[in-house]
């Protein structure tokens, strides 16, 4: 009985342990009398056991090379579709030769907890070595290939409507209709866009609703009329779209940056001596069809912009000015000049006088 309390205390002296029966007498509990059926089930296990490292290497094996890297001679557009699922991006991404595997790459994406995560949007992948998970950290991450559009200073609304749309960026016919959309107007605050369409490069998502890309570039006209130029402006007796539309008029006139001061003050100076302002850039506006023949006729058609016609600042601007024509409006030099022509070399002679101007046109212009 001792040997039986013992052995169950410490079972892994049962192989050693010498059980006595009722007879007494004493069995051998040694390996030589062990059940049969032991070293068989060891012998299960090990096999068992030895086909589920061969499995998991396997397996690593497979996934090393499933999650290989892929190799892209040329640069590549990929485009993820608005709900389309992680499978068919998938087998996109393998068609296209940037993953090895589309199997691979959705559990990938599921082990990371970003299946539902991949945004859409066009993709350029430049030519070069991809590992599946940076492929698919581009595809998380959003970072689409952004289409960019250049608007130079001066561009008239319709003129910015044709470069974004020529840019493929929105429709000409979409920008057309929010320009007389007044719900989309007035929740900008603006009664019309000319003059409100800051020049710059803008990058734009593909497929970016056209109304987005009209806010974001009022947005940046507002950020340039920042408080310190709309107080200067208002010094010179300017509101808001008075700044912007005298800053088009010199954006228009202008041959180069340096002489924009100039002929702000020549309009300044015009303005507060009740002047017409006589700036042919009106005209032009106010006609609408120009074919590049500026005559007397057209000097004379009483155009609301026509400021030969109307004494002065037209109605609202007649482009879209940049921060260099904002600021020559709010800021004019401080000059008496009343009068410019153009040189033919790309600026302008300024006079004080009629009689002076007069000489510069006969030697300026008339001599062509």
């Amino acid at each position: 009985m001792l040997f039986i309390v013992i052995a169950a205390i410490s079972p892994d002296c049962l192989m050693e342990a010498k059980v006595v029966s009722k007879d007494n007498r004493v069995a051998d509990s040694s390996p030589s009398n062990e059940s049969p059926a032991l070293p068989k089930q060891r012998r299960v296990f090990k096999k068992f056991f030895a086909a589920g490292v061969l499995v998991c290497f396997a397996l690593l094996v497979l996934g090393v090379y499933a999650l290989r890297p892929c190799q892209i001679d040329r640069d590549l557009f990929f485009t993820v579709s608005s709900g389309q699922s992680l499978a068919a991006v998938a087998r996109t991404l393998h068609r296209d030769g940037l993953i090895a595997d589309p199997f691979a790459f959705r559990v990938l994406a599921r082990w990371h907890g970003q299946g539902r995560k991949i945004q859409a949007g066009s993709y350029r992948f430049a030519a070069g070595r991809y590992q599946p998970g940076s492929v698919l950290q581009i595809l998380v991450e959003g970072r689409v290939e952004l289409v960019q559009c250049t608007l130079p200073e001066g561009m008239t609304a319709l003129e910015v409507a044709h470069r974004c749309s020529a840019a493929g960026i929105g429709q000409l016919e979409r920008y057309r209709a929010l320009f007389s959309d007044r719900d989309f107007l007035n929740a900008l605050g603006v009664d019309a866009l000319e003059g409100y369409l800051f020049p710059e490069t803008y990058r734009f998502a593909p497929g970016v609703s056209e109304s987005s890309v009209l806010t974001t570039m009022v947005t940046e006209m507002r950020r340039h009329l920042n408080k310190s130029l709309l107080t200067a402006a208002a010094k010179q007796g300017l509101n808001e779209l008075q700044l912007l539309t005298l800053a088009s008029i010199i954006q228009k006139e202008a041959g180069n940056v340096e002489e924009m001061p100039l002929i702000s003050a020549v309009f300044h100076n015009r303005l507060k001596r009740g002047m017409l302002l006589q700036a042919d850039p009106t005209v032009i506006y106010g006609l609408g069809e120009f074919d590049g023949n500026l005559t007397r006729i057209h000097l004379r058609t009483p155009t609301p912009y026509n400021t030969y016609v109307h004494r002065g600042l037209p109605p609202g601007p007649i482009a879209n000015p940049g921060l260099d024509a904002l600021t020559a409006a709010a800021h004019p030099a401080d000059e008496n000049y009343l009068y410019f022509v153009a040189t033919g070399d790309g600026v302008h002679y300024f006079s004080k006088t009629l009689k002076e101007h007069n000489r510069a046109v006969r030697r300026y212009q008339l001599r062509r």
